[in-house]
């Protein structure tokens, strides 16, 4: 056992310095594994973040309520993370009429400048209509609560969320300081506890009369409704009654067969999720491939040079007696350690990318992602990359190993 403790230190000693002496070979050999594993992990790290956005979304939507929004369903992802096109105030009037809607809550949002004492800084803000009655759906059905201050009375106080109050200005914002928006001054009234994501932490509520006002959107407008339903109501049969409203309201109005909007129950939403996600691992499959394969095809030719260079080397190991596993176990621990600088280096990049998002989506509210990088996803990385090292060399070492004494040097002369 101690023999062959010593014996493997021996072969990893030998390995690297082959890899020291072949470095500019052994570097683009490593650079290959490099961008495969950057790829797969910053692939890994944003579908994970996008999972996350996703189910903070359908998490707030609630057993009790639907989301209406313009566009087909196609188009709900991009809505609900940068916005689009908006419902328009007859939309909302069909909406409140159908069977089994009890509250339509408007809801728009957008990012702009905002300035506390004497910094500005980018933020997200949103508006809601009713905005009293807004804030009650609110708290009953999405978990709003206060960490300070009180609800808002007066169409010039706001509602701030805790990474407004706590992280975007160097100083933290209390309850009834004073923020401008847009050359206009407003009261902080309250501070909401954390609602469970950076999104909607990083948000300014206000009436959405004000904020239309400050934004130039149409009154009566918004991005999208979020409708609370009927004490017992069924979620589909409510859908249904809604879809047949907007269809009627906006035929008329448009004069053709086209009603361009979707109303999404939370089961809509969870089946929404698990497709995109597929598609998104069906990517991620494609991308990984193309990696294995660009980085597995460098090792081996860098391998098979290897071998071709060092024959002289390997016919003298085997003629002082080094049986066929020693050189096989060589040229493997050698094409396992490029492995692994590969897949550290890809890994490094990868986690520096997923920073660099976190920390944009931290300085620019608006843009509402996240990236995610797991244990997992680390111990994978490694793995992945040494064991595409040992499969993509192991054929150029079974070569070396099978090189007879007397033919290697000759071939070498």
């Amino acid at each position: 056992m101690e023999q062959t403790i010593e014996q493997t230190k021996e072969y990893f000693y030998i390995a690297l310095r082959n890899i020291r002496t072949r470095r500019l070979r052994s570097s683009l050999t490593v650079l290959g594994i490099v961008i495969g594993v950057f790829l797969i992990i910053s692939l890994l790290s944003l579908s994970e973040g996008l999972k996350t956005t996703i189910n903070q979304q359908l998490q707030a939507m609630g057993g009790e309520m639907v989301i209406v929004m313009p566009g087909g369903e196609e188009d709900i992802l991009t809505s609900m993370m940068f916005g689009g096109a908006k419902l328009e105030k007859q939309d909302i009037e069909a909406i409140k009429k159908a069977k089994g809607v009890d509250k339509v809550l408007g809801y728009s949002y957008t990012g702009t400048i905002a300035r506390y004492k004497d910094e500005s800084k980018q933020i997200a803000m949103c508006g809601y209509d009713p905005w009293k009655e807004g804030l009650d759906i609110l708290s009953i059905f999405q978990g709003w609560s206060l960490a300070e201050g009180r609800w808002p009375s007066k169409q010039n106080q706001i509602l701030i969320g805790q990474y407004i109050a706590n992280e975007i200005f160097s100083k933290k914002i209390k309850a009834g300081s004073e923020m401008v928006i847009k050359g206009k001054k407003f009261e902080v009234a309250g501070i909401l506890n954390s609602l469970g994501s950076r999104q909607d932490d990083s948000m300014v509520y206000m009436d959405m009369k004000i904020y239309q006002d400050l934004t130039g959107e149409k009154r009566g407008t918004a991005a999208y409704a979020i409708v609370k339903l009927e004490q017992g109501a069924d979620e589909n049969a409510v859908k249904t009654e809604i879809e047949a409203s907007l269809e009627k309201t906006r035929k008329r109005r448009a004069g053709t067969d086209v009603a361009d909007f979707s109303v999404i129950t939370s089961e809509k939403m969870g089946e929404l999720v698990g497709t995109i996600l597929g598609i998104i691992q069906i990517v991620i499959i494609g991308f990984a491939s193309i990696a294995i394969l660009v980085g597995g095809i460098g090792i081996t030719n860098s391998m098979f040079t290897s071998v071709r260079e060092r024959t002289k080397e390997i016919g003298i190991m085997k003629a002082i007696g080094a049986k066929n596993s020693a050189i096989l176990s060589i040229f493997l621990i050698e094409a396992g350690i490029v492995g692994i600088f590969g897949g550290v280096g890809g890994l490094l990049l990868g986690s520096i990318l997923a920073k660099a998002i976190d920390y944009y989506s931290q300085i620019n509210p608006t843009f509402y992602f996240t990236t995610t990088i797991s244990p997992w996803m680390i111990i994978f990385a490694l793995i992945f990359s040494f064991s595409i090292g040992c499969l993509a060399g192991f054929f150029p070492a079974r070569a070396a190993a099978k090189l007879k004494p007397v033919e290697a040097l000759r071939r070498y002369e």
